[in-house]
């Protein structure tokens, strides 16, 4: 009597799990539109549902992180900025526990961390700026095909070589001077990485061309400026990305 009753009781618990999983798929799916629809708000309630229902939801732990840097990026109050790129942080890092060997959790992190560095003072930045770093070669590690994880440490080159002599000298304290390997010329060659990957997303083009402009190579940043232009834009940002293409277009012609 005692084995019927636990084999019943562990066929009730195996149909549960199966339930969640059901209702997991389907939220996940349902998140995925609102995502892809433009409606991030509705994405990131959705993403939230899918890990209330099943925790251990990789894909859903690092794309609520990436709602919230997006939905973050949307505020004008800086202290909301960074209230939801901490929140970032906090389901990337939890993407990464999820699963160790997915390279879209530490890239994530990499990117929350690098949007609360842009609100951070010099001193700040600097320190973040290891931290960026240590994620993105992580996740290029685990998957070198990614054009964002090249977008990222292309910024994360130009940024670094091209630090303020404030800047520098908290780079003396924090990272124990400026990284030698950081440098512009390997800045253009992520973002021309990122490009063979994919060369329909704006911003690859659009970063490209500053950098081509910091190396004073005006010719083909004007080149990069104009494609900008041409784009067909897919993504929410890529209006905005656009006007600074024009403005700067009228810099290097």
């Amino acid at each position: 009597m005692k084995k019927v009753c636990l084999l019943t009781l562990m066929l009730i618990c195996g149909a549960m799990v199966s339930l969640q999983a059901q209702d997991a798929a389907a939220l996940l799916e349902a998140a995925n539109t609102s995502y892809e629809s433009g409606d991030n708000d509705a994405a990131l309630k959705g993403y939230q549902a899918v890990l209330d229902a099943d925790a251990s939801n990789y894909e859903a732990a690092w794309k609520l992180s990436r709602s919230y840097v997006d939905l973050g990026e949307t505020f004008d109050d800086k202290d909301k900025r960074k209230e939801y790129y901490q929140k970032g942080m906090e389901f990337a890092e939890k993407a990464t526990q999820i699963n160790p060997a997915g390279a879209k959790g530490f890239l994530s992190m990499s990117i929350a961390v690098g949007r609360v560095a842009l609100d951070a003072g010099a001193k700040e930045r600097v320190r973040l700026s290891k931290e960026i770093k240590k994620n993105v070669d992580k996740s290029l590690e685990l998957d070198d095909t990614d054009d964002i994880a090249w977008h990222v440490l292309g910024r994360w080159h130009r940024r670094l070589a091209t630090l303020s002599w404030i800047e520098k000298r908290f780079a003396n304290m924090f990272l124990g001077g400026v990284p030698k390997e950081a440098s512009v010329d390997e800045s253009a060659n992520c973002f021309e990485k990122a490009i063979n990957l994919h060369d329909t997303y704006i911003n690859h083009y659009l970063e490209l061309g500053i950098t081509y402009m910091e190396l004073d190579r005006k010719a083909d940043a004007k080149v990069q400026f104009e494609k900008v232009l041409s784009l067909p834009e897919t993504e929410s940002d890529d209006a905005e990305h656009k006007q600074t293409a024009q403005k700067l277009l009228k810099k290097v012609s």
